[in-house]
């Protein structure tokens, strides 16, 4: 049964004014995951030139799926849920999907709900859509 949807948009060039800022360390802490810092190599500076599009298209799309959980969780950011707690990964073949740890993972498993994820990029912004359904 379906529990909510949500989607957002993330414009590449604000995301980038927070990973190029003096803050950008702890902006990343307080929002990414630690398997998200990883895979987007985001404990390091951004670099320039196609890998660095890339990885701030990345993300863009990353932080629009917190955005996304949260709108369809009907909340909004509050407690249980921290935004780090709420990651979007890929699996080998490139399917994003979501990873909850602390506060977010127990809200999730009490609710008996499973979450779909698809992120896109194009044009200077990236989106997230989540669909929550309660598991049979």
């Amino acid at each position: 049964m379906l529990y909510g949807i949500g989607c957002d948009l993330c414009a590449l060039d604000h995301m980038e004014k927070s990973l190029r800022s003096p803050h950008a360390a702890a902006f990343v802490r307080r929002v990414f995951g630690e398997e998200e810092r990883q895979a987007l190599s985001l404990d390091q500076r951004l670099p320039d030139g196609r890998s660095g599009i890339h990885q701030l298209a990345s993300a863009a799309a990353d932080f629009a799926a917190k955005e996304a959980f949260l709108k369809a969780a009907g909340t909004g950011l509050r407690e249980p849920f921290a935004l780090c707690e709420i990651q979007a990964l890929r699996r080998e073949n490139g399917a994003p999907f979501y990873h909850f740890t602390g506060g977010t993972a127990r809200w999730v498993e009490q609710q008996g709900l499973c979450a779909h994820l698809s992120l896109s990029h194009d044009g200077g912004a990236a989106m997230a859509f989540c669909v929550l359904e309660r598991e049979s």
